[in-house]
């Protein structure tokens, strides 16, 4: 009876780990390091970790190619060293994510150290984010984006806003506690549109006085305070080109760092096309009103 059960127990298990894909089994790991400060701790002597230097992401150029090293927590212990700190600093790091093998990745952020001493060192260079976007690879973009938002939020809230007392992070960084209020803080991230708009047949695209010549965009702005997406991208649209959506549909959605941790979101509008007829003709009068207007 006690061959038959454990064969029974072996199947089940066998069933269970084949019907839990590799994602699933990385996110639960990934949960557990974030609950469990023990864990994480433990996991930080084996993972790998990102550089950054007061949130400029370290890059390392090979070739035509610019790549973003991820170093062993030896190699990291190496880099203390030579600056006689101790490894709290690994204590300071965030985990940004792991391997499908469940190596974990982190991000720490020595700006405090001395820069060049680390660029000479490690042979690259501390690049800022937004140009360093636009030269990795978007797998390597991405996990830069995550990270810089996760250690710009624990930068800016150290202090409860509540009780005025400093806040402390877990181990994984996924949370910042006051034990003076009680309050537990979470990282948080701000919901923007951006929309496209189009009368069946032209798009519509607009520019800021802040734009280098010949440079325009989609329509863009913050969802306010008890918005959903349709009425953020009704009201944008209305605010900014002074057009009534006719009918939206959303598009994709995309992480997006600047200024801080935003959610893309990406939508497409139509208007009635005698709308914008209407607002061209409009933008044209008021353009020639200002040329002829005598200066004041």
């Amino acid at each position: 009876m006690a061959a038959i059960y454990q064969a029974v127990h072996r199947r089940a298990s066998s069933l269970f780990c084949r019907l839990h894909s590799t994602y699933v089994r990385k996110m639960r790991y990934l949960n557990e390091l974030k609950e469990d400060d023990s864990l994480c701790r433990q996991a930080q002597t084996s993972g790998t970790f990102y550089l950054f230097h007061n949130l400029f992401p370290f890059l390392q150029k090979v070739g035509n190619k610019y790549l973003v090293p991820q170093l062993s927590a030896a190699e990291m212990k190496t880099i203390l060293e030579k600056f006689k700190e101790t490894e709290q600093w690994i204590e300071k790091s965030v985990l940004i994510g792991c391997s499908d093998e469940h190596v974990p990745h982190f991000a720490v952020d020595l700006g405090a150290l001395e820069k060049s001493v680390i660029e000479s060192e490690l042979k690259g260079a501390f690049t800022d984010l937004q140009k360093a976007l636009f030269i990795v690879d978007e797998k390597d973009s991405s996990v830069l984006a995550s990270a810089q938002s996760l250690l710009r939020w624990h930068d800016s809230h150290q202090y409860c806003s509540k009780s005025g007392q400093p806040t402390q992070k877990n181990v994984a960084g996924s949370k910042r506690v006051c034990h003076a209020s009680g309050i537990t803080y979470y990282p948080q991230t701000s919901p923007v549109v951006i929309t496209l708009v189009s009368d069946g047949s032209r798009c519509l695209l607009s520019r800021q006085p802040s734009f280098p010549p010949g440079m325009f965009s989609a329509l863009s702005g913050f969802c306010d305070v008890g918005e959903n997406v349709e009425e953020t991208v009704r009201r944008e649209v209305a605010e900014e080109v002074g057009l009534e959506v006719e009918s939206l549909r959303y598009s994709a959605s995309q992480h997006w760092p600047f200024p801080s941790s935003c959610l893309m979101i990406a939508c497409h509008a139509l208007v009635r096309a005698q709308q914008t007829e209407a607002i061209a003709h409009q933008l044209i009068c008021e353009w020639v009103e200002q040329q002829t207007s005598p200066p004041a």
